[in-house]
C-alpha cells in the first residue's frame, strides 16, 4: 500500500517510476503528502495534467522534477555545460545520430508503444537539445518514421527530427535497426567553439572540443547508466538541501514533452509543428 509509505515521516523523497498513465494521482497523493518527488519520464502524457501537478507542488512548496538522466551521461553532461558555460559560445547548431540495434523490446510492454523511438527513447534527445541551446524556443519541428526492412517489430525502428530555432538547427536521427557496426555520434557547434563526441554507443564515447585556443579530448569516466541515474537523484536531493532551483524541475520539463508530442503530431501529420499546440500524447 503506498499510502502507507506516504505516511512514513522518515520519508522526504519519493521516486516514481510506474507507467506514465498510472503515474499522475500517485504523484498528486506523495505532493499532498508533502513529500518531494522525482518522476520517471517521460513525465506525463497531457501537458495540462503535468502544469496542473507543478501548481500542486508549488501550492504545497514541494520540489517535482523529472528522471531525465539523459542529462547526466558523461558525454551529454560535458557537452551541456560545454555549451550552458558559454564555452562554445552562442549555439547555433546540434546534429544528433543514434545507430543502434533496439530488438530488444521483442515481447515487451515496449513493443506495444506506437511511437516508441520518438516517444520512449528520443525524450531525452528532445531534452539534450534543449540544454544545448539554453532552453531558446524551439519555432517548430519536423519529424517522420519509418520501418527498417524485414523488421516484425510493431513500432517503426526509425524516426528524424528537424527542429527550428532562431537562428539555429537540430537535427536526431535514430536508426535503431543496426545489428552490426553501430555508432553514436553527437555534434554541437557555436561561435567561439564546436564539440563532436562519438563511439559505438551511448555508454562509450570519445568527445573533442575545438576553440581557437586549440583541441582538448577529456577523459570521460562513468557511464549513462547507472551514472545517469545517480545524476537526476543527485541532483533533487542537492536542491532541496542548498534550497535553491533544480535543474530537471516538472516545468522545464513539459517545454521537452511538448517538443515531443510535437514531434510525433508531424510524424502522424506530415507536416511541421509548433511545440505547445499539441497537448496530449498523440493517439
Amino acid at each position: 500500500d503506498y499510502q502507507q509509505l506516504l505516511r512514513d515521516d522518515s520519508i522526504e523523497v519519493i521516486d516514481v517510476a510506474t507507467h506514465p498513465g498510472e503515474r499522475v494521482p500517485l504523484i498528486e497523493s506523495a505532493i499532498l503528502a508533502g513529500k518531494h518527488v522525482l518522476s520517471q519520464k517521460p513525465f506525463v502524457l497531457d501537458l495540462d495534467a503535468g502544469q496542473r501537478l507543478i501548481d500542486l507542488a508549488d501550492k504545497h512548496c514541494t520540489y517535482l522534477a523529472v528522471n531525465q538522466n539523459g542529462r547526466w551521461a558523461p558525454h551529454f553532461s560535458f557537452a551541456r555545460v560545454a555549451a550552458e558555460s558559454g564555452l562554445l559560445g552562442d549555439v547555433f547548431a546540434a546534429h544528433l545520430g543514434c545507430h543502434w540495434d533496439h530488438s530488444w523490446v521483442a515481447g515487451t510492454e515496449f513493443e506495444k508503444i506506437e511511437h516508441l523511438v520518438l516517444y520512449d527513447y528520443a525524450i531525452h534527445w528532445f531534452d539534450i537539445v534543449r540544454c544545448f541551446f539554453s532552453h531558446r524556443p524551439v519555432r517548430r519541428v519536423f519529424a517522420s518514421t519509418a520501418r527498417v526492412p524485414h523488421q516484425t517489430l510493431m513500432p517503426p525502428l526509425m524516426a528524424q527530427a528537424l527542429i527550428e530555432f532562431d537562428e539555429g538547427q537540430a537535427t536526431l536521427a535514430f536508426d535503431a535497426g543496426v545489428v552490426h557496426g553501430q555508432f553514436d555520434q553527437t555534434f554541437v557547434a557555436g561561435t567561439d567553439g564546436s564539440l563532436l563526441s562519438q563511439g559505438p554507443s551511448i555508454q562509450s564515447q570519445q568527445l573533442t572540443v575545438t576553440t581557437a585556443a586549440g583541441e582538448v579530448s577529456p577523459e570521460l569516466t562513468g557511464s549513462w547508466f547507472p551514472d545517469g541515474f545517480h545524476g537526476t537523484m543527485g541532483e533533487l536531493l542537492c536542491s532541496i538541501e542548498e534550497r535553491r532551483p533544480c535543474t530537471i524541475d516538472a516545468r522545464d520539463n513539459l517545454e521537452s514533452l511538448a517538443l515531443c508530442f510535437a514531434a510525433i503530431a508531424s510524424a502522424d501529420s506530415g507536416q511541421p509543428i509548433t511545440p505547445g499546440s499539441v497537448r496530449k500524447l498523440p493517439e
